[in-house]
């Protein structure tokens, strides 16, 4: 995403259900289109920065008005700077022993990564051995078509990539898209209310 199209893009999930969003530090001006999409969305509208990699790149987007913190890897300095900052953590781990490592840091929340390497059976072991009250969120291959079993397996949330934005893609090919997540998502919310 780059600035120029941030806050039709971030209206648009907002519109269709989205409430947390995350603008890669790999993108074209990344603090500005947070800024934007702080200063234009709803109030329950929860805007991050992912990607970060540095206790630096995290006051930074603190500055900019981040609330939440997504990283690739379990890096304790981001997680402890993040937490100090009164932002929430989302580091990413491969292994149980990155998310204890996460967790020890203060991170509430861990970002399955890659959720494609680690696979379903791998992740249900890691929910035998997490805390419960820690948040697991597969990123990496999903989408609506395998949402429910990530789900089956403990995940708490996810984390949605380029099944739903990619450059170039149109603000009508967005909303379809957003829909149906939101859509298998809500899904999901229900069985487990009912369940």
């Amino acid at each position: 995403m780059n600035p120029a199209e941030a806050q039709a893009v971030g209206e648009s999930l907002y519109a269709s259900g989205f409430r947390a969003l995350e603008v890669p530090l790999n993108s074209p001006q990344p603090l500005r289109s947070i800024e934007i999409l702080r200063s234009t969305l709803p109030a329950d509208a929860v805007v991050g920065a992912g990607t970060v990699l540095s206790v630096e790149q995290v006051r930074s987007c603190h500055a900019a008005g981040s609330q939440i913190i997504v990283s690739p890897s379990t890096n304790i300095n981001v997680i402890k700077e993040t937490v100090a900052l009164g932002m929430d953590s989302f580091p990413g781990a491969a292994t149980p022993s990155n998310a204890f490592d996460a967790i020890e840091a203060g991170a509430k929340n861990v970002k399955i990564f890659p959720a494609e390497q680690v696979g379903l059976a791998g992740f249900k072991a890691w929910t035998s051995v997490i805390p419960r009250n820690i948040r697991l969120l597969p990123v990496g291959g999903i989408s609506e078509e395998n949402m429910f079993e990530w789900a089956e397996a403990g995940a708490t949330g996810f984390g949605i990539g380029s099944s739903l934005y990619k450059a170039g893609r149109s603000l009508d090919d967005l909303k379809k898209r957003a829909d149906k997540l939101v859509d298998a998502y809500r899904t999901i919310h229900e069985m487990r209310k009912s369940a």
